[in-house]
């Protein structure tokens, strides 16, 4: 589901996607995307962190945030915490299926 898509479903503050079945990238789990076209630096990222992605993390879970121009590397530090950095989409993405069990 995008940005839009969730607006009509009364959400606020939304990631630019979010899965209806989550994926596995490098053996986390991510339920939502966020890009971001710009440099993670220092600055940047701590108020995205405070503003932005821990947010998206309270309501829909982990997630991934793709910097277009890259970032710096110590900022991906919240791997376990379920905010992973990347600089381009994966391309290792594995799909979890859902089971539904009556």
């Amino acid at each position: 589901m995008n940005e839009n898509h969730l607006r009509t479903m009364g959400y606020d503050k939304t990631p630019d996607i979010i899965l209806e079945v989550p994926v596995a990238v490098e053996g986390h789990i991510v339920h939502w995307i966020e890009s971001k076209a710009s440099f993670g630096d220092d600055q940047s990222h701590q108020t995205y962190l405070n503003e932005q992605f821990w947010s998206y993390w309270n309501r829909f879970g982990p997630g991934l945030v793709i910097y277009w121009y890259g970032f710096i590397g110590e900022l991906d530090c919240q791997r376990d915490r379920g905010i992973l950095l990347k600089d381009c989409f994966p391309t290792d993405i594995v799909t979890l299926s859902v089971i539904k069990i009556e």
